[in-house]
């Protein structure tokens, strides 16, 4: 019996007009559909996918992930999900499972398709809009010129060592560790050369073109975008 094949979509950064037609196309044929919930039942990219495909009549899978950084924990996690899913597959369904952004960065479909890759399911990425390249379209700026480096960073990374570096940095889901930040910011004199997109694209977005003139609260979301352009 034929196996089902896992596929990986980006679904963009909160609006679905940035789904590109391939991931459209895709969750049109899926019957399908597994995504990522969190404790009180979001399931984010699900909605931001249902503002772009009929999901009507589809079989929605949701997937539950710890936000917990101890190793062990998120590969219980992974496995769990990866059974889920594979138990689909087995029965010859396809599964498209939604991912915030671009399923090559910082992805967690791009776990379970390593996972299900090694038992011997086939495994194909459709890519999304990332949310940093969203963002600098939304701040009106390019994030490179001609020779200049451009480093993609977790919000967790050392500031200290990450604002060192030559070129654009760019700190993703940077909203915990903002204060932190903000503080390295100001000592190195970087706070007008720095901006911040929070929920780009979704409800509540919040737009910073200069660190310097404007200060997010501390508190700002989980899903905050910062920019620091040299």
């Amino acid at each position: 019996m034929r196996k089902g094949v896992f596929y990986g979509v980006g679904v963009g950064p909160g609006d679905p007009e940035l789904m590109t037609l391939k991931a459209v196309r895709l969750l049109e044929r899926c019957r399908v559909v597994a995504a990522p919930q969190t404790k009180n039942g979001e399931m984010l990219a699900l909605r931001i996918a249902a503002g772009a495909v009929d999901l009507k009549g589809k079989t929605v899978v949701p997937l539950s992930f710890s936000m917990n950084r101890d190793p062990a924990v998120l590969e219980q996690t992974h496995q769990r999900a990866a059974r889920t899913v594979a138990e689909f597959l087995d029965r010859g369904e396809d599964v498209a499972m939604l991912n915030l952004g671009d399923v090559s960065i910082y992805a967690t479909c791009s776990y379970l398709a390593e996972l299900l890759r090694g038992q011997g399911y086939e495994t194909v990425m459709i890519a999304g809009v990332p949310s940093f390249c969203a963002s600098a379209a939304r701040l009106g700026v390019s994030l490179t010129e001609m020779n200049q480096g451009l480093h993609i960073l977790p919000g967790s990374a050392d500031t200290e060592a990450a604002l060192a570096l030559p070129g654009t940095k760019v700190l993703m889901k940077s909203g915990q560790q903002l204060p932190t930040i903000l503080h390295s910011l100001e000592s190195r004199g970087l706070l007008a050369e720095s901006m911040l997109v929070e929920n780009c694209g979704l409800p509540g977005e919040a737009v910073y073109q200069d660190l310097s003139r404007e200060r997010p609260p501390e508190h700002t979301g989980y899903f905050a975008t910062l920019i620091v352009r040299r």
